[in-house]
């Protein structure tokens, strides 16, 4: 079955654009036009991704971002306004996976909503386990664990971490795990610090120390564990 994309946006034009490239490019599409509606419409229908616009009635695109991400790890695409870059970077801190800034081409809308959702599929070309520490990472399973506890993870905070813990020690610059990430170096660049921030806490919730170290001015890097 085709999957499911839940479009909330509360203007019906931009609901009509979205819902008949996506169809058109095999996709089931279900539609929302606030924010309660669409918190109903994720629990019922179980979407593959959502595309949600930050500026909602009844319930904002932020707190229904921060509720879906309590609850699931369903693929979110923010909507935003072309000038509101300090709302972008909000997004992606409460658990968006990426952002779409309106005017939008709607073909590049559907390239992002393949790309998030091969990511999210866990479609890699060798799958493999890799294991630092007592850190380990399922590529075919989509998974991470930490001594035997899960790690809740969402597809880029997944990526990331396969990318820097593949080289532990390694300073990767900004533009580097964009490339990584979107397949470009040229977009919104602290989305990556976003997303390395969230990544980061729950690294260190479930190992208890840090595990991702910011090296000023460049990128980050992964700690190596060393022996005691």
């Amino acid at each position: 079955m085709a999957e499911l994309i839940l479009v909330v946006d509360d203007e019906p034009k931009i609901v009509r654009l979205a819902r008949d490239y996506l169809e058109k490019y095999g996709y089931r599409v279900a539609t929302a036009g606030d924010g309660e509606a669409a918190l109903a419409a994720a629990r019922r229908d179980k979407p593959d991704l959502i595309i949600l616009d930050l500026m909602l009635p009844k319930l904002d695109g932020r707190e229904v971002c921060k509720i879906l991400r309590r609850e699931s790890d369903v693929p979110i695409i923010m909507l935003t306004a072309l000038s509101e870059e300090i709302d972008q970077v909000t997004g992606l801190e409460i658990g968006a996976d990426d952002y779409i800034a309106k005017p939008f081409s709607p073909r590049a809308m559907v390239a992002r909503v393949r790309a998030l959702l091969r990511r999210s599929r866990g479609d890699v070309k060798a799958p493999s386990v890799l294991r630092v520490g007592g850190l380990v990472v399922d590529e075919e399973r989509y998974s991470v664990t930490y001594e035997g506890s899960p790690v809740k993870l969402t597809p880029n905070e997944f990526k990331l971490l396969q990318v820097l813990a593949s080289r532990p020690g390694q300073t990767l610059t900004r533009a580097q795990l964009l490339e990584d990430l979107h397949g470009t170096a040229s977009r919104f660049d602290r989305s990556v610090d976003s997303h390395i921030k969230n990544l980061r806490k729950k690294l260190e919730g479930a190992a208890g120390k840090a595990m991702i170290e910011t090296v000023y001015g460049i990128g980050y890097r992964f700690i190596e564990e060393r022996e005691s």
